[in-house]
């Protein structure tokens, strides 16, 4: 089928939170903010309307092989899938357990098919991008057209509308996410794995719209690997600072996170001290290097043979409120694979399971209180002109339009010398800040039950 590229500009300077306001009632409205295409001088992408979407029971992998590349032509990102895939698509991959608890509230995966897309700038300008086929060619003209209307509205961008959550409350509680961790630590004593990702969740309900909050943690957080997506059954909210996979052309490069330690924020001294007890710390430094060996396997099952390689290994990221150890992995796909190839490969994030990867994923499904949903998993898109670009979904925020249920997911690797007084502590750590972002109170040990000022203007 004849594909031209189409790129035309739009009206107006208003923020991507704002422009994603503006799809508010279209059909599945999605928006990645931050590192994704930056390289390509793209700064957000907002897209609805899809023109298909993968059914339920589809294998995500194989729809997402199906995109054939296109030329750039000018164009930055065009089109493409975008969606999430869920924890659970780990069982479509290796033979393992029933999950624990009840089923996840969402799919395990929401993947749809856009053939025009809204790109911002590093100018702050936007555009019209769009993969134009023959059959679509005046659908597309007439869609430029509505965008071009609505972002030049004489009324300025659409309003925020209020939004409230419930008191974020840790579950399972204390004592059993201890229990979880300890018994993790009794199968690294016996040799049985080296390292497993232990989570639980911080559970609310939402009164509102997840795009508003999705955007009041924009403005707080602005994170790398920002993500919104909206489906029929609900909506997952990311504020991921961690990058799963990136595939342009035949390179392929995973950044894996592993090591957290607190941020003092306003305290630019004490900050200096927590980054280097962090870099110091061989706790969080084998963490990290455990699961930079994992990736590196992971990779090299599709990557040709000698091409893997570590690039930068446990350097220190600050993020909102934490420091983060990071790492760089590497590789060069062999001749005849793809982008989707090498997410089937590696998918789940090895940061997120542990080492040796299928057992320990076989044990976190004996260890943990409730199944993994869209949390661990992968948020991101795949272009026939961009190629694959996805996270690592922490920091998330998954919404149930059935239930109002709102669930943030939060973990950490356990490895020898872990306490679970300490790992309770982390997970509290990384909720806390992205709980607040959005306005949210968190109950828990270690969390201050009080509300946050208000969320200042940013960027976003």
């Amino acid at each position: 089928m004849s594909v031209t590229p189409v790129r035309r500009p739009l009206p107006g300077r208003w923020a991507p939170a704002e422009v994603l306001r503006a799809l508010r009632a279209d059909d599945r409205p999605v928006a990645l903010l931050g590192a994704w295409a930056a390289e390509r001088g793209v700064r957000a992408v907002v897209a609805s309307e899809p023109v298909a979407v993968a059914a339920p029971g589809d294998d995500p992998f194989a729809v997402l092989a199906g995109e054939p590349e296109v030329p750039a032509r000018g164009i930055a990102v065009g089109g493409g899938w975008f969606g999430y895939l869920g924890y659970q698509l780990n069982r479509r991959l290796e033979r393992l357990p029933p999950a624990p608890g009840a089923p996840p509230a969402l799919p395990d995966h929401a993947l749809a098919r856009y053939d025009h897309v809204l790109v911002q700038d590093h100018d702050g300008r936007w555009w019209f991008e769009a993969l134009a086929t023959p059959a679509r060619e005046r659908a597309l003209e007439h869609r430029h057209r509505t965008l071009a209307r609505r972002l030049a509205a004489p009324g300025g961008p659409p309003a925020a509308r209020p939004h409230a959550t419930a008191p974020f409350v840790l579950r399972p509680g204390p004592d059993a996410h201890a229990r979880a961790v300890a018994t993790t630590l009794d199968h690294i004593g016996r040799g049985d794995i080296f390292q497993a990702n232990v989570c639980l969740r911080a559970e609310s309900r939402l009164d509102g719209d997840p795009l508003d909050l999705f955007a009041a943690g924009l403005a707080a957080l602005a994170p790398a690997y920002a993500a919104y997506v909206r489906f029929p059954e609900g909506a997952v909210a990311s504020f991921s600072p961690e990058l799963f996979l990136r595939v342009a052309g035949r390179r392929v490069h995973t950044a894996p996170i592993k090591g957290t330690a607190v941020r003092d924020e306003r305290d630019p001294a004490r900050a200096q001290a927590q980054e280097r007890a962090l870099l110091g710390s061989a706790k969080d430094r084998a963490e990290n290097v455990m699961i930079v060996d994992l990736m590196r396997n992971d990779l090299g099952r599709t990557c040709a043979y000698g091409t893997v390689r570590v690039p930068a290994l446990v350097r220190a990221e600050p993020h909102p409120g934490l420091w983060h150890l990071v790492s760089d992995v590497v590789g060069e796909l062999r001749p005849g694979l793809g982008a989707a190839d090498a997410l089937r490969a590696a998918f789940p994030p090895g940061s997120c399971t542990g080492a040796p990867k299928v057992r320990a994923m076989q044990v976190i499904n004996a260890v943990e209180a409730t199944a993994r949903g869209a949390y661990t998993g992968a948020v991101g898109f795949l272009s026939p002109v961009a190629g694959l670009v996805t996270n690592v979904a922490i920091r998330t925020f998954e919404w149930s339009a059935a239930t109002g249920v709102l669930v943030l997911g939060v973990g950490g690797g356990i490895v020898a010398d872990s306490r679970p007084d300490a790992e309770l502590a982390e997970c509290v750590a990384k909720a806390f800040p992205v709980v607040t972002a959005v306005g949210g109170t968190l109950i828990g040990p270690g969390a201050p039950a009080v509300r946050p000022p208000a969320v200042t203007a940013s960027r976003w």
